[in-house]
């Protein structure tokens, strides 16, 4: 029976000096390829909403849905750490509603673990989910479920005050018990000073290479989705084409009735 990562391996993952590898998946194939490849850490990310349900932003997608995708996400991984999105308005009205949030998608969802967007403005939070013995992992900088303040997706931290108010964050979700934080959208100068600040691990997604582990979209990295393109990705394949040039085919010999031959169908 494979043994599944825990936060324990995580956070000496970092102690130990190892690089830590996340990606994000949504649904129980992708999952499964990613866990036989070996990653570390799966992210069941709310990032769901713009690549797989074609929203702009990741504010529409409900707890349910986040749920749903984290169960499918368990179901295909056995090795990988699951984390999953507390998504918008799941915790941000009171710290019951943030608990109740949390249970739920370890109870219903079987995530070993939650996320959560905010710095010393969630601090509280973040203890009160940790007091239920759920881990959470925080996320600071650039945060997708801020869009709205932020004035877009753009890169935090550039200018002193915000420099020092990112690390007072960090600062803030490490004490408040948070087992990694991600650092998102920042220049990779302060991202090395916040890892070196902080004890817990640090996951960087465009905050350079000093970070103690990574995290991309899935759909990104794949060439999957056409609609953003970060300076931050790496395209490492390009699945889009291989699907085409599939379905290409397929149309082509239904169109022209080579398929099905005989080998495809039942006497």
């Amino acid at each position: 029976m494979k043994k599944r990562k825990t936060i324990l391996d995580i956070r000496k993952m970092k102690g130990d000096g190892q690089k830590i590898s996340v990606l994000t998946a949504y649904d129980y194939p992708l999952a499964r390829i990613l866990d036989e490849a070996g990653i570390d850490l799966i992210l069941v990310g709310d990032s769901v909403a713009t690549v797989v349900s074609g929203y702009d932003t990741t504010l529409p997608v409900t707890l349910d849905e986040m749920i749903y995708h984290t169960r499918a996400v368990v179901r295909g991984s056995q090795q990988a750490l699951v984390v999953a999105d507390l998504p918008f308005l799941s915790y941000q009205v009171d710290l019951r509603d943030a608990r109740l949030s949390a249970g739920r998608l370890i109870k219903e969802g079987g995530a070993q673990a939650v996320k959560l967007e905010g710095g010393e403005n969630v601090a509280e939070t973040i203890a009160a989910i940790t007091a239920m013995d759920i881990p959470v992992m925080g996320h600071i900088g650039l945060t997708p479920q801020s869009i709205h303040r932020m004035g877009g997706y753009r890169v935090q931290g550039r200018r002193e005050e915000q420099a020092q108010q990112l690390l007072a964050d960090a600062r803030a979700v490490e004490a408040a018990g948070a087992f990694a934080l991600v650092l998102e959208g920042i220049p990779r100068y302060l991202a090395r000073e916040i890892t070196h600040a902080v004890s817990i691990p640090t996951i960087g997604i465009g905050a350079g290479v000093y970070c103690d582990g990574q995290v991309l979209v899935i759909h990104d990295i794949l060439g999957l989705c056409e609609k953003y393109s970060p300076k931050f990705v790496k395209k490492y394949a390009d699945v889009s084409t291989v699907i085409r040039e599939g379905v290409d085919a397929y149309i082509r010999d239904v169109k022209e009735g080579v398929f099905p031959t005989a080998e495809h169908s039942f006497d």
